[in-house]
């Protein structure tokens, strides 16, 4: 997977979830393939968490002790600076109606437990690579919008030439003859 700057840092990857076996179980295979994790064990930690560091991804538990993780993802993607971040829902939760919901609040994708590792990863990767497309398609639109703005500008300076010239011209004429 390509990283996102030339430093090649890892990806940040905040794991929420209020069962410490899944959390460990989920740090470890991510950390083993080079991702740094972060934990938080209730919606109230992870919001604040990902409001002081800003992941790269949430793996977000629906069932969380404080506020469940439908509510997090709505509040994460009613702030500024959080609104970007994919997450993706972990659950014991296998209804459709739960999955729906996940979806309808914000969430890039649903897997559900007893998950499988290698599931898990390949997800992650994917929505770690669909997020750094969209972080590079933005800044390619920053910049064409820039060089948009700067070609408006010598075009103005262009014809502003342009019409000048020719009372320029006659004013040279008439001080010639």
């Amino acid at each position: 997977m390509e990283k996102k700057n030339s430093q090649d840092l890892p990806d940040n990857i905040l794991v929420v979830d209020d069962a410490p076996e899944n959390l460990r179980l989920l740090s470890s295979m991510l950390e083993h393939h080079g991702y740094h994790v972060r934990k938080a064990i209730n919606g109230r930690i992870a919001i604040n968490g990902a409001q002081i560091a800003k992941p790269d991804l949430i793996l977000l538990d629906i069932n969380l002790p404080d506020i469940d993780g439908y509510e997090v993802c709505q509040k994460l993607k009613s702030l500024e600076s959080t609104k970007e971040i994919p997450i993706i829902f972990i659950s014991a939760y296998s209804e459709e109606v739960d999955k729906v919901r996940a979806f309808e609040v914000g969430g890039r994708d649903y897997i559900t437990k007893p998950f499988q590792l290698r599931e898990v990863l390949a997800r992650v990767e994917n929505q770690l690579s669909i997020y750094q497309l969209q972080i590079q398609l933005k800044e390619k639109n920053l910049e064409l919008q820039k060089e948009f703005i700067e070609r408006q500008s010598a075009e103005e300076q262009l014809r502003f030439l342009l019409l000048t010239t020719p009372a320029i011209s006659a004013t040279l004429d008439i001080h010639s003859a």
